[in-house]
């Protein structure tokens, strides 16, 4: 089938089982092809094709509502909804986006990137739905990784409490990004090899109704029975207790299960939860046999082998550079400990478990469990490295401030991820810690210029004991610079002249830097000679150098790969305020007030108007600036 014809998912409801197989077959082609170009969420993806099919097949969409939890697995609903042309630009500067998409499309009901959201927009949608008198199914598709966020157990028991008409689809495939973790997921292996309890409890139920009427007495009696029954085929009939319809353990490969049980749910009052059973990377073998999640997103691959397309860079990935350090002062530190939230292959700390697997803990998608488990090791004595990217540090936001800063306990934050991302978008860029972490009494953030300063700030954080300190480092690779083998800490608060100029001054730090010098070079063809410096420490910040720099009244440009509103920049405007300089020779170039969707990070750049060119003109414009008003002092 060319599914690049495909407008809307209304004819799927006419198809045989053996179309629909094959439809299956011509996607899963599809979608092996497209990724191997573009990259993507390639595993996620091909476990749900059958499900994605016979959830449009049942339901209509998009008055009936789909709701996909993170919505990597959305590919499939693009496809079914008319978007299969636009796959060659997938995650691509100006192209489809990797995740549901508001603006993309009318059946994209629900925007996301971060896990466990899908059940609470549900509940709100079920609650809009009753009160406007309407009719229309509510349909959250959620992975089980996913039900270990604290907020989709909060949306479990308020769903429950309320009995709102809602499907829940769980597509178990017991992973997430990594595998699974936990007591839920256990409580989901004992589901998935109970397949005769809702056999039995049928039968029993049937039985019970050919009992005479006798009196309430034994109807009594055989509910308790029916309930013992229950208790004793499964350990713990977790969703049923919620307040939940449980429909399952049933095969999400296959379209006779599929169908029947989404017919049963539609026909059942009250919230419905059909676990679904299927195989992450069904269909692609390198994907199939992924145990450790590598397949979750990818780059570009080679279909055949299943051989990732790797640049050519052989400077260390930061990832690996920070675990890999934090691993070496691990060996003559038994304080030091490692959290992540369900993100050990992409903060690359598996050779951390592996060394020291008493002293790692993985806990799930949890980030505010996990930043807080974090402190409460810290009071105890221990030095907690809180591996987590910066979009999901968002998510833990009360537990740094409340919980960790507020106690001022020496937790060690690396924010992975600091910076634009690129290609998973608006929902993945790390450009917001700065502005969010900034503000909270005694925290200490830092960002490196290179992979050697890099492990010397790694140990100035597991070295540091006066609170809390976070490190950020960007996605990709280091610039491959030489590395020291003797780790030494950086005084705190200590900035870097990397380069001298008497005519204006540049402050920037981390991926920045190179801008910063490439707009210097260009400054220097005018005839200008301009200072760089090294602020790695955005909080606190060089007090010494800063006064220094304000009472040189020289020109200053300020430069971050952040948000500018309550950014770096604006620290340095607020230190001139507060100690009376001139503020008005000062620029500052960063991410504005927007969103940044997802592409090329170059190209984003280039237009959030962050390049040397752009640098370049704000300095010739702050001099041009100075000159005006030494002229008018001159003149007056």
């Amino acid at each position: 089938m060319d599914l690049t014809q495909i407008s809307s998912p209304s004819f799927l409801k006419e198809c045989t089982t053996k179309q629909l197989q094959d439809l299956s077959e011509d996607i899963r082609k599809f979608l092996i092809e497209k990724c191997a170009h573009t990259g993507g969420h390639i595993g996620p993806n091909l476990g749900v094709v059958e499900l994605t099919i016979a959830l449009h097949r049942a339901f209509n969409s998009p008055e009936d509502k789909l709701l996909f939890d993170v919505g990597h697995q959305a590919y499939i609903h693009k496809i079914l909804t008319g978007r299969a042309c636009e796959f060659d630009s997938l995650r691509q500067y100006k192209g489809l986006c990797g995740f549901p998409k508001r603006s993309e499309s009318e059946h994209d009901v629900w925007e996301t990137g971060h896990s466990s959201t899908s059940l609470s927009a549900a509940m709100g949608m079920a609650a809009a739905r009753d009160v406007k008198g309407e009719h229309n199914y509510i349909v959250p598709i959620i992975g089980d990784g996913a039900l270990t966020g604290g907020m989709a157990l909060e949306a479990l028991n308020h769903i429950g409490h309320e009995q709102k008409n809602m499907i829940v689809i769980l597509n178990d495939n017991e992973m997430s990004i990594a595998p699974n973790v936990g007591a839920l997921h256990n409580v989901l292996g004992r589901l998935r090899t109970a397949s005769q309890y809702n056999k039995a409890k049928d039968e029993l139920e049937g039985l019970l109704k050919k009992i005479p009427a006798v009196g309430g007495k034994l109807a009594s009696t055989a509910e308790r029975v029916k309930d013992s029954l229950k208790y004793l085929l499964v350990s713990g009939i977790f969703f049923e207790e919620l307040g939940f319809t449980y429909l399952g353990p049933i095969d999400g490969h296959s379209f006779e299960s599929l169908e029947d049980t989404l017919q049963n749910a539609k026909k059942t009052q009250g919230p419905v939860l059909i676990h679904v059973v299927t195989k992450k990377g069904k269909g692609y073998t390198p994907a199939e046999n992924d145990t450790v999640g590598t397949w979750h997103g990818t780059g570009p691959y080679k279909i055949e082998t299943g051989d990732f397309i790797k640049s050519s860079t052989t400077a260390p990935a930061w990832s690996k550079l920070v675990a890999d350090t934090v691993t070496r002062i691990a060996r003559k530190d038994p304080r030091v400990v490692t959290i992540t939230p369900a993100m050990p292959v992409g903060s690359k700390l598996e050779g951390f478990a592996k060394e020291f697997p008493n002293r790692f803990f993985d806990v799930g998608i949890a980030e505010q469990h996990a930043t807080t488990m974090a402190a409460g090791m810290a009071a105890e004595g221990t030095k907690p490295f809180l591996a987590i990217y910066s979009t999901f540090l968002q998510r833990a936001y009360d537990q740094v401030l409340h919980d960790i800063c507020r106690q001022k306990l020496n937790v060690f934050i690396g924010i992975d991820r600091a910076g634009l991302v690129g290609a998973d978008g608006e929902t993945h860029q790390g450009v917001f810690d700065i502005a969010f972490l900034r503000h909270m009494p005694n925290m200490v953030i830092m960002m490196p210029k290179d992979e050697n300063e890099g492990q010397h700030m790694v140990k100035t954080a597991l070295d540091y004991d006066a609170g809390p300190i976070a490190l950020r480092y960007p996605r990709g690779n280091g610039l491959g610079v030489p590395l020291d083998e003797e780790l030494q800490p950086i005084d705190i608060g200590t900035w870097e002249v990397l380069q001298d100029g008497a005519d204006a001054a540049i402050l920037t730090f981390g991926t920045t830097i190179p801008m910063a010098k490439a707009a210097a070079d260009l400054l220097a063809t005018k005839g200008i000679k301009t200072e760089i410096i090294n602020a790695r420490f955005i909080k606190p910040m060089d007090e010494d150098m800063l006064h220094r720099l304000f009472e040189s009244k020289k020109p200053i440009l300020t430069i971050e790969e952040a948000m500018l509103e309550g950014g770096f920049g604006s620290a340095v405007l607020e230190f001139a305020n507060d100690h009376g300089y001139d503020t008005d020779l000062v620029d500052r170039i960063g991410i504005p007030d927007v969103f940044v969707e997802h592409g090329n990070v170059d190209l984003l750049l280039r237009d959030l108007h962050m390049t040397e060119e752009d640098a370049v003109e704000s300095v010739l414009h702050l001099i041009n600036k100075k000159s005006k008003k030494q002229a008018g002092l001159e003149t007056q």
